[in-house]
């Protein structure tokens, strides 16, 4: 007699479902290269670029910050006109449309070398990295939703992915820019090509979703009764959580941006500098891991005000003490943190919001983060000119600070 146990349904049930799990992940992984090029490459990229085409152009703080007011303006009009372009086009496409065209616009920052050029060019970045953050945003909710027990790791490593980007800007801006006039432009066309490279992956990933992750069904509870179900977006009621993420947009992005600055002022070498930003990618990688229970059991705002409260902590603590084990103390709190709080934003759509409303909920605090982030630069720069850069991280600390106490308040809607 042949005791065959290993085509029985007991024995293939388990196989099955740890082939789907490691599907789900690899897929979640690959999109997370798409965060990798709106965020880490194109985005925060630049905090390693400012001293050299600060010193190269003449700019005073405030017109260094100027640079990443203008990236986020960018990203505040490709939110706002996402919800329209997507009902053209999918949310794939729009994604994958994102890739290709970041990484093309990239290559114009080492083409051109004056000032009003090249906020130009980080406006219009801005704008198709907007395309790539919500739609990936959008696809990874899709595919955490048809694996609720990954959900809070799936949106962990899609968030995350900036880490990967940090990581090779970190290698790369060091090694591609050069002394002299205009040294700095080469480091544009390294990263515009490390966009190139990202989107072969990031685009792969959002066409198997998009085909083989059918849009889930609204759930019959908790909500199956609940006002949500119309089609207005009841927003006054997380009017907290926006604030508080408001706030998380413009005091984190003051540390994103003139935190590297501080640190060479402060006499830190370039290689110090360039293992500090490593650490900050590894550990925001290491992120999707590390929040991804909170992320899954926190319905209401509790996250975020987790988030807000230690990045509080990690930005003050180089303001008092520029000392370089207290900066990379610092940069891995901050790294394990901040791309967290973003994930807790479209954990909360999830949590709250019907399906129908996901592109919608996702762009609002889009928006949000987009404006906090316009704000951020041009006034910790302003601050930073006037009293320095330490002072200007520690109203980064203070305003981040309020936005935990302001999320700590934001209750789950079907309450």
């Amino acid at each position: 007699m042949i005791d065959d146990t290993r085509s029985t349904p007991a024995h293939a049930a388990p196989v099955h479902a740890s082939r789907s799990r490691r599907n789900t992940l690899v897929l979640a992984a690959g999109l997370s290269f798409g965060s990798a090029i709106a965020l880490g490459l194109t985005r925060f990229s630049y905090a390693l670029l400012l001293p050299a085409m600060k010193a190269d152009l003449g700019w005073s703080f405030a017109q260094a910050g100027a640079m990443n007011t203008a990236n986020a303006l960018g990203y505040l009009l490709g939110a706002l006109a996402f919800p329209f372009v997507s009902r053209r086009w999918s949310v794939g496409l729009c994604f994958i449309a994102g890739c290709i065209l970041t990484a093309a616009l990239m290559t114009i920052g080492g083409l051109v070398s004056d000032t009003h050029a090249l906020l130009a060019q980080r406006v219009v970045t801005g704008i198709s990295s907007a395309l790539i953050f919500v739609g990936g945003g959008v696809l990874a909710a899709r595919l955490a939703t048809a694996h609720p027990r990954d959900a809070g790791l799936v949106l962990g490593l899609y968030y995350g992915g900036a880490g990967s980007g940090i990581v090779v800007a970190a290698l790369l801006v060091p090694m591609t820019t050069f002394s002299g006039p205009h040294g700095w432009q080469w480091a544009w066309f390294a990263l515009a090509a490390a966009c190139a490279l990202a989107s072969i992956a990031a685009i792969a990933a959002a066409r198997r979703i998009e085909h083989s992750e059918p849009v889930p069904p609204v759930p019959a509870a908790p909500h199956a009764a609940s006002p949500l179900r119309s089609s207005t977006l009841p927003w006054r009621r997380f009017g907290f959580m926006l604030v508080g993420y408001a706030l998380f947009g413009v005091g984190y992005i003051g540390y994103m941006t003139f935190l590297i600055a501080l640190l060479r002022a402060a006499g830190m070498s370039a290689a110090v500098v360039t293992a500090f930003y490593v650490l900050l990618g590894l550990a925001t990688i290491v992120s999707a891991r590390l929040w991804s229970g909170l992320l899954n059991c926190m319905s209401g705002g509790q996250a975020l005000a987790v988030f807000n409260a230690v990045l509080a902590f990690a930005t003050l603590m180089p303001a008092l003490f520029t000392q370089p084990a207290v900066a990379f103390v610092s940069g891995a709190l901050f790294g394990a943190t901040f791309l967290s709080a973003v994930a807790s934003t479209t954990a909360f759509v999830r949590h709250n919001l019907p399906v129908t409303q996901w592109t919608r909920g996702i762009g609002v605090f889009t928006i949000v983060f987009a404006v906090g982030q316009i704000v951020g630069p041009i006034v910790i720069g302003w601050i930073s000119d006037g009293a320095g850069l330490a002072r200007g991280l520690v109203y980064s600390s203070i305003l981040l600070a309020a936005g935990a106490i302001l999320a700590m308040l934001q209750k789950p809607l079907d309450v």
